[in-house]
């Protein structure tokens, strides 16, 4: 009995550190806007439309981008490319992007604001 439940606290202590060093590789990506702008091309074609919606699979309103908070945009993108938020388009681009991709992109929008030159909501 002590080996069978020694065996599992060691799994269980492995499986949290490699889930600890996992969050330590994703908080070590840094995004970088002017990367960020190189990267963007595949949103802006929804994304940058003004009260634009998408008639398929169903008709959904597409945000604007400009001036997100990049941590939500983070969060969004990696629940995309999990497959926990559901809209087929969106988990396809996310699935292509790597964790500084979408780091990138994140703080890229992130730095917009209504002025902004590049803003593609202007």
């Amino acid at each position: 009995m002590k080996k069978f439940v020694g065996k599992h606290v060691v799994i269980a202590a492995l499986s949290c550190m490699a889930g600890l060093a996992a969050n330590a590789y994703a908080a070590d990506v840094v995004g970088n806007a002017k990367a960020g702008q190189g990267k963007v091309a595949m949103c802006i074609g929804c994304h940058g439309i003004p009260d634009y919606r998408t008639a398929y699979p169903e008709v959904y309103r597409v945000p604007i981008l400009g001036g997100q908070n990049a941590a939500y945009l983070i969060n969004a993108l990696q629940a995309y490319r999990k497959g926990d938020r559901h809209f087929a388009t969106m988990h396809a681009i996310a699935s292509s992007l790597s964790d500084q991709d979408i780091a990138d992109i994140a703080a890229y929008y992130a730095a917009q604001t209504p002025t902004s030159k590049n803003n593609p909501d202007k």
